[in-house]
């Protein structure tokens, strides 16, 4: 429909003319859940007004997935025919990744740097991993008894994939969730987050081109309320896969059991970082600044909670606010010298301010930071220098809760045994990272940490080739690498009487 489209001119002066509409069945639509308008976090202007799903949508979608799935069959397609519509769509990203960062940066407020060189990168690397994958999927052959029996298995795709995908790396994202699906064989109905609508509406004009065929990947920009229930309700469903909030996530096991779907939830996290005395202070303060000021610290895996041997606590400090100091420069998304942007949202923005504030009121000490930046974008924007609390102890909210937000707290242990114990004191079990030169003590506590996964002397350098996923409160089930095609994918079991009469 030519009036789902509107052209807009970036901050950078980039040109680009933005679809608006749902995409089902390989066009774009108008949706039955009114709009959805897109805010520049950098000074709170509207960027543009999508087009929201209803339940009615969601059906429509899912109906669309389901013909795909089945007729003419995407799931029967040759797996090397899969492959290679898959790296197309890996080329076709590619060769616009400069307007796919520029609406990334512009609706999200995380720099431009980041979101061409890192977000964009990984996107593209991730289809082109899942592409390598389609043909490669096959069962065994199981030995059982000689000349009576013969067993095999074959690796079969789940069916209808509803996937929810959050505001922080709404690409990258999208690019976990749809490589393996794809790969396996399954057809997609995918919701962004109402956040940030426009970079994945943008990728979706290129699903087509790329070849695949009507249904076999939706995009069904909608609200949580109603989209994204409407979506792990839906009895044709098959399963669902949500990254977000922990509270999120467990209303979306309780919706999705109610025809016992298979599920993948990526969800909250309070991850520790822990520098022992003998550590690389040079490398474990910088690498600290990465783990949670990265991307506004709107990171799932941010090593928020960082447990320094109190004997080495005065160095670290020290070190840790001048790397800040001299690193975290707050400012325009678009200028090339900004590390931190604005936080995505003013509910996200007074979330953070509200954590400074319990910090301030349950004793600890704000080590820096802790005001809002108002003086990057004339009073406007949601922008929040980065903030350090110490003397802060194991009952305190800013210890236990996540913020996500350019906030950490920092405290002491004596020895391993309470580094670990510390470390385990959460209801999370996403991330963590250990900084020792001692190697036998790194794997020792990597071993001992609850966590889902541990970076030894670095954090956040995760990569789409390495499984990624939690622990107790922070999820199920695997995303990434080999281990995310099990997310995507059922094993059957083939009995074959090779004579035995009764």
């Amino acid at each position: 429909m030519a009036d789902l489209k509107v052209d807009l001119t970036a901050p950078n002066g980039k040109k680009i003319t933005l679809p608006t509409g749902l995409f089902i069945n390989n066009e774009f639509v108008k949706g039955n859940g009114g709009t959805i308008t897109s805010i520049n976090p950098t000074d709170e202007s509207e960027i543009a007004t999508v087009q929201a799903a209803s339940a009615d949508d969601i059906d429509t979608a899912v109906k669309a997935a389901r013909k795909a799935l089945n007729e003419p069959s995407w799931r029967d397609l040759p797996p090397t025919d899969r492959g290679i519509i898959m790296y197309k769509f890996a080329e076709l990203l590619e060769a616009n990744k400069e307007t796919l960062a520029t609406l990334e940066t512009w609706d999200n407020g995380k720099p431009y740097s980041v979101s061409l060189n890192e977000d964009l990168a990984e996107v593209v690397g991730t289809i082109r991993y899942y592409a390598g994958w389609a043909d490669k999927l096959h069962g065994q052959t199981i030995p059982t008894t000689p000349g009576m029996k013969f067993a095999y298995t074959l690796k079969q795709p789940i069916g209808v994939c509803g996937q929810i995908i959050p505001w922080n790396y709404p690409l990258a994202m999208a690019a976990w969730k749809l490589g393996p699906a794809l790969a396996c064989g399954n057809t997609v109905v995918l919701k962004p987050a109402e956040q940030t609508p426009l970079s994945i509406l943008f990728a979706a004009q290129f699903i087509a081109e790329a070849g695949f065929p009507p249904g076999v990947i939706n995009i069904v920009n909608g609200y949580g309320k109603e989209a994204g229930h409407a979506l792990a309700s839906h009895l044709d469903i098959d399963k669902v896969a949500f990254t977000g909030s922990t509270t999120t996530g467990k209303q979306i096991m309780k919706t999705a059991s109610i025809n016992m779907k298979n599920i993948t939830l990526e969800t909250g996290g309070k991850s520790p970082l822990l520098v022992f005395d003998d550590a690389d202070l040079d490398q474990a303060t910088k690498w600290a600044h990465i783990g949670i000021m990265s991307n506004q610290g709107q990171i799932c895996t941010a090593t928020s909670r960082i447990l320094v041997q109190d004997t080495i606590l005065d160095k670290f400090l020290e070190q840790f606010k001048e790397v800040i100091k001299s690193t975290s420069k707050v400012g325009d998304p678009f200028a090339e010298d900004t590390f931190q942007g604005p936080q995505v949202t003013k509910q996200q923005y007074e979330r953070v301010l509200s954590y400074i504030e319990a910090g301030k009121s349950e004793g600890a000490t704000l080590a820096t930071g802790g005001v809002p930046n108002k003086n990057v974008g004339d009073g406007k924007g949601f922008f929040i220098e980065p903030t350090v609390f110490t003397n802060v102890t194991e009952q305190m909210k800013v210890y236990q809760e996540e913020v996500f937000g350019p906030f950490c707290v920092v405290t002491t242990f004596k020895d391993e045994a309470e580094a670990i114990r510390m470390a385990n004191n959460t209801t999370y079990g996403l991330g963590s990272a250990v900084f020792t030169t001692n190697l036998d003590r790194a794997h020792r506590v990597a071993e001992r940490i609850e966590a889902g996964m541990v970076w030894i002397n670095s954090s956040q350098d995760s990569d789409f080739r390495v499984p990624f996923g939690g622990v107790k409160q922070s999820g199920i089930g695997r995303e990434l690498g080999e281990a995310g095609l099990a997310a995507y994918s059922q094993t059957k079991a083939v009995h074959v009487n090779l004579g035995l009469k009764l």
